[in-house]
């Protein structure tokens, strides 16, 4: 049986659409790094470098705030084990830059940041990023609508249910 895609729930109140995935080669890394090091957590900076990448941390070890907004929760336990909920965090600034993409979590070979937990594998998680074809209900701004509008002209692709 192959590894699925793993599509987050959806976690940010007043919302319908997931915003956030892990492709099946991030979900067999997460996998294996969860019986290594146990539960953890994805957050994604906005900052130049390191921070431009998601970065996995055990949960708890880097500590979120209201400054921080939680995109999504995954469960990537396997079919029929117990639960392993991973969140998958971001912060507030860079939010307000990417609250119209849906993001696709992915690993490629390199190195990454030495405090994120994959780093000594030599591979490095990445973000693939789109256009979402709605913004409903995300927000009710003149701004957002404008960038609704954007998205539905310039994608074609439906977000996932």
């Amino acid at each position: 049986m192959s590894t699925p895609t793993i599509t987050a729930s959806v976690t940010i109140a007043g919302e319908t659409v997931p915003r956030v995935e892990l492709t099946p080669v991030a979900v067999d890394l997460l996998r294996s790094l969860w019986e290594e090091h146990g539960p953890l957590m994805f957050h994604q900076s906005g900052g130049c470098c390191d921070g431009s990448s998601p970065m996995l941390f055990m949960a708890g070890e880097f500590i979120t705030s209201d400054q921080d907004v939680r995109l999504g929760q995954f469960n990537i336990a396997p079919a029929n084990e117990p639960s392993q909920p991973l969140d998958f965090w971001m912060s507030a600034e860079q939010f307000n830059y990417w609250s119209h993409t849906f993001l696709t979590v992915d690993v490629v070979p390199g190195r990454g940041s030495g405090f994120s937990a994959e780093a000594p594998r030599g591979v490095r998680f990445l973000i693939r990023s789109e256009l979402m074809t709605t913004m409903t209900p995300f927000a009710g701004s003149a701004e957002t609508e404008t960038v609704q509008e954007d998205a539905v002209a310039t994608s074609s692709k439906a977000v996932p249910a």
